[in-house]
């Protein structure tokens, strides 16, 4: 399993220092929002073939991560 500390980076001048994929433009957000409107993984690396299934279960590692740090802080 790919831990997504190895693909969610953060750079201050990329997407405003959102979380993106692997120092691309495509943000952890924009993932989480194509999944939230029913997009599958399929769809989703149809239409982006740079992103792969770890990137999608990456940007939802991180989520998950973050739900759980900001719940219990």
């Amino acid at each position: 399993m790919t831990r997504y500390s190895d693909i969610v980076t953060q750079e201050p001048g990329k997407r405003g220092g959102r979380p993106v994929i692997r120092g691309m433009r495509i943000a952890v957000s924009d993932i989480l929002g194509w999944l939230a409107a029913g997009m599958s993984h399929a769809e989703i690396i149809a239409d982006y073939p740079e992103l792969t299934e770890d990137d999608i279960r990456a940007a939802l590692a991180y989520a998950a991560d973050r739900e759980r740090r900001i719940v219990t802080a």
